[in-house]
Order: C-alpha cells, then sequence, then structure tokens
C-alpha cells in the first residue's frame, strides 16, 4: 500500500538529474504509486537509501545499478509513465 509522497520529495526528485538511475527509478515509482517500503524491501536496502536515490543525493552501487534500470522499466512499461 502507498501513503503517498512528500511534495519535499516529489520536488527533489524533479529537481534532480534522470540521467541518476535513483532518481529515475524515483520518478517511475512516484508516477506509479510504488511505495518507498515497497522498493526498499526489493532491493533489500533501507527506506532512507531509496529516499536518497530518489533525491539524487546519493547512487546506487554498481551491483544494484542494472537491477534498478530494468526494474525503472518495467515500471515504465506496466504504468505507461
Amino acid at each position: 500500500m502507498s501513503y503517498g509522497y512528500s511534495q519535499n520529495l516529489i520536488q527533489a526528485n524533479k529537481s534532480a538529474s534522470v540521467k541518476l538511475p535513483g532518481v529515475a527509478l524515483g520518478r517511475a515509482c512516484i508516477s506509479a504509486g510504488i511505495s518507498v517500503n515497497d522498493v526498499a524491501e526489493y532491493f533489500g536496502v533501507s527506506r532512507m537509501t531509496v529516499y536518497n536515490w530518489f533525491k539524487g543525493d546519493s547512487s546506487p552501487v554498481k551491483n544494484l545499478v542494472e537491477p534498478i534500470q530494468r526494474y525503472t522499466h518495467l515500471v515504465k512499461q506496466y504504468n505507461r509513465v
């Protein structure tokens, strides 16, 4: 279940570079209503890590970049984001 995203997070995501895999993931998840908790559980990281990815404050470790890109692509395909 998604509890929504704060306006601060949405704005930070919009302001960050979509070239960063975490930011692209954030845009797709925000548009699709996928919760930070669901993303964190899926990738085995903390919610704070996901928030930092979404805002562009940090980048995923190398071994997660490709899985994140695939997940982002699937979210976009499924939701036509």
